[in-house]
């Protein structure tokens, strides 16, 4: 990193910002881009199911795990420093991950991605939080959040076009220009910061929260598909919870805890983290079904349905853009319930989708849908990166990552799941009378049975696909009113717990040390 004064820091704090949301492009680029490659890479690779499932599982779980580490690793050792390598790392494994032979091979390229990810993305948030004073930070936060909200729209648009006219590999690919772009430009425009007490880095606990994390992950991930009680899941969630315990017995003993537990006292964090985790449980278990909805229910190809999907981007940078100002006017917990309670209304309306539903009505519920997303990101997030000291804002943001990650998981494991019982159990009577191994693909997804569906004569085959349709429609709405009861609870949750407005620094719970923002700036 070139070296910048103080003042040059605060003069240049909005062109910092710009390199900092362009590292994160690729974050949520990667995260939806990949939905619609995977009938591509299942005929290119040969992969199996469960080797799908791993394409995308491998790069959550890795990335989940390493947050807290990292985040640590940036305050310890240089935010900025961290960024770049993580960038490299990134850029390096999708160059792998373009050229790989099979799909063993892709899962190593995906995590090692998950590696660079968890580097890049709290190091993104803890930078702003030291360039920009308080007063601006608000703003800040709400752009940084409208930006991830571009990536992951913009993704399947992407997606579709790199795949009707390049090969597969180019979906990686793309993430190139966009790395060595925020590298050079983040030499001379991302000042280097760290937490000025250069305290000893907590292994123990940085051991224990990898281990925590990754295997509850593991769990959440394979309990859809192996069973919420065979010896394998079970496991992961033993380990998970014995590590859990062991992190918080550490942090609360280790004389410089990687995570003040005292910061969850704080209730403008533990409510700002809470109203996040809702979101993205919601917004990933909705995705995971709404993509296959406009593919298999309504036919369009992978590109139309991206260039459908593109209104969540719309959505975010509308509602992170003017959240901020909401909650400057009326108060961050007014503006996180209102986000909350639109996300439900949205989500609400998708239980009415049918199988011939007008793209004017699901696109309008996507943009509602988005437009609450980011009115509960930017002012919950700058309520946690608030309530921590700026020498702690690596994990501060790191732990912010964490929950969108785990809850984003535990979102599509929950939601998939009920979904998939309901599908089951709609589609029992339909295919009783076809050969047992087709009736049990098509029992099983409603892409195997419009499979099966075009290999059967005339009227069975479209008897077959018309009732896959109205079971994955009845199911996704099954499966939606989860997180509808979730989203309202959490905003009637806010306005019980979460304060309006930051406390001074002296008063916050676990931010007794914190600078004033005329120490950041001088």
């Amino acid at each position: 990193m070139a070296r910048i004064t103080q003042e040059q820091k605060y003069q240049r704090r909005w062109w910092t910002l710009g390199v900092l949301s362009l590292s994160l492009v690729i974050i949520g680029l990667d995260n939806t881009i990949l939905n619609v490659a995977i009938p591509t890479l299942q005929t290119e690779l040969s992969a199996s199911a469960s080797e799908l499932q791993w394409i995308v599982a491998s790069y959550v779980l890795v990335f989940a795990g390493l947050l807290l580490t990292m985040g640590a690793i940036g305050d310890r050792f240089g935010r900025a420093r961290i960024l770049s390598a993580g960038l490299v790392v990134f850029g390096l494994a999708s160059i792998f991950a373009a050229f790989t032979e099979s799909a063993t091979q892709l899962i190593g390229a995906r995590a090692l991605m998950g590696v660079g990810g968890a580097m890049i993305m709290p190091a993104t948030l803890s930078i702003i939080t030291d360039v920009f004073p308080r007063e601006e930070r608000g703003r800040a936060i709400g752009i940084w959040a409208a930006v991830a909200g571009i990536g992951i729209g913009l993704g399947p648009i992407v997606g579709g076009l790199l795949l009707e006219n390049f090969f597969w590999g180019s979906v990686f690919l793309v993430n190139i220009p966009i790395v060595i772009t925020a590298l050079v430009a983040g030499y001379f425009l991302v000042p280097a910061s760290r937490d000025p007490e250069a305290t000893p880095l907590d292994l123990k606990g940085a051991f224990t929260s990898l281990v925590a994390i990754v295997a509850l992950v593991f769990g959440i991930i394979e309990g859809p598909a192996s069973g919420w009680g065979s010896p394998g899941v079970i496991t992961a969630f033993v380990v998970a919870a014995i590590f859990g315990g062991l992190f918080v017995w550490i942090e609360r003993t280790v004389e410089h805890p990687m995570l003040n537990l005292d910061y969850f006292r704080n209730p403008r964090f533990s409510a700002g983290a809470a109203a996040i985790s809702i979101a993205f449980f919601a917004l990933f278990g909705v995705i995971f079904l709404l993509t296959q909805y406009l593919q298999f229910v309504l036919g369009y190809t992978a590109l139309e349905a991206g260039v459908r999907t593109a209104p969540v981007a719309l959505g975010m940078i509308v509602g992170s853009a003017l959240a901020p100002r909401f909650a400057e006017r009326f108060g961050t917990t007014k503006v996180v319930a209102f986000g909350l309670f639109v996300l439900a209304a949205a989500l609400l309306s998708f239980t009415f989708f049918g199988t011939a539903t007008t793209y004017a009505v699901i696109g309008a519920a996507i943009i509602l849908m988005a437009f609450g997303m980011g009115n509960v990101m930017a002012p919950s997030t700058d309520a946690v990166m608030g309530a921590v000291p700026v020498a702690k804002a690596g994990v501060a943001s790191a732990t912010n990552d964490v929950t969108r990650q785990v809850s984003g998981a535990i979102g599509v494991a929950v939601i998939g799941s009920v979904f998939n019982s309901g599908y089951q159990r709609s589609m029992e009577p339909v295919v009783a009378q076809l050969p047992p191994e087709a009736a049990e693909v098509a029992g099983n997804s409603i892409g195997a049975a419009l499979q099966v569906a075009a290999q059967l004569p005339g009227q069975a085959g479209q008897a077959l696909a018309d009732a896959a349709k109205v079971a994955f429609v009845d199911a996704m709405g099954l499966g939606i009113w989860i997180p509808v009861v979730i989203a309202i609870l959490g905003g009637l949750m806010v306005l019980r717990f979460m304060p309006p407005h930051h406390l001074d620094a002296a008063e916050e719970p676990g931010a007794e040390s914190a600078p004033s923002d005329i120490a950041q700036r001088s």
